[in-house]
């Protein structure tokens, strides 16, 4: 269940179309500061990342270490992304027309930062990154990704 508060700043921005710092600073110190964060929170905050236009890069860096350290250390089993947190956590990221830049960057910062991260996460953190590196490189460059496990 969404808070009051929370649900008043969702259609705020959503009317606006922007989340600026200002926004920014007041989710994180008058509506999230006191709560206990939830998949359903991080749901939401995911969500506006997809649905509102301009936001800007604090909430993104907000976003992306508030997930991470729900995910990895608040969520038991603490430390490890099992099956269950990997299945709802790709299915977040993925939601609508794929991940935007900043559910990329969650789903490759919390699989650095967990101890052990199931399989499912890990293949959806390296292959949507390993597309990326190949459509940076250009056309007529090596289309040879390695990557390696840490």
């Amino acid at each position: 269940m969404m808070d009051r508060e929370l649900r008043e700043f969702v259609d705020c921005v959503m009317d606006r179309r922007a989340i600026d710092e200002e926004d920014v600073k007041m989710l994180q110190r008058n509506i999230l500061s006191d709560i206990v964060i939830t998949r359903d929170i991080v749901d939401v905050l995911i969500a506006l990342d997809r649905a509102v236009p301009l936001n800007c890069k604090a909430y993104a860096d907000y976003v992306v270490a508030l997930v991470v350290d729900f995910a990895v250390w608040q969520n038991r089993p603490t430390g490890v992304i099992d099956r269950d947190k990997a299945h709802w956590l790709v299915t977040t990221l993925s939601a609508g027309e794929g991940p935007t830049a900043t559910a990329q960057r969650i789903a490759n910062e919390i699989a650095r930062e967990a101890e052990h991260c199931d399989e499912t996460l890990l293949a959806f953190a390296f292959a949507k990154g390993a597309a990326k590196d190949v459509v940076r490189a250009g056309v007529g460059a090596a289309s040879r990704v390695v990557l390696l496990a840490s």
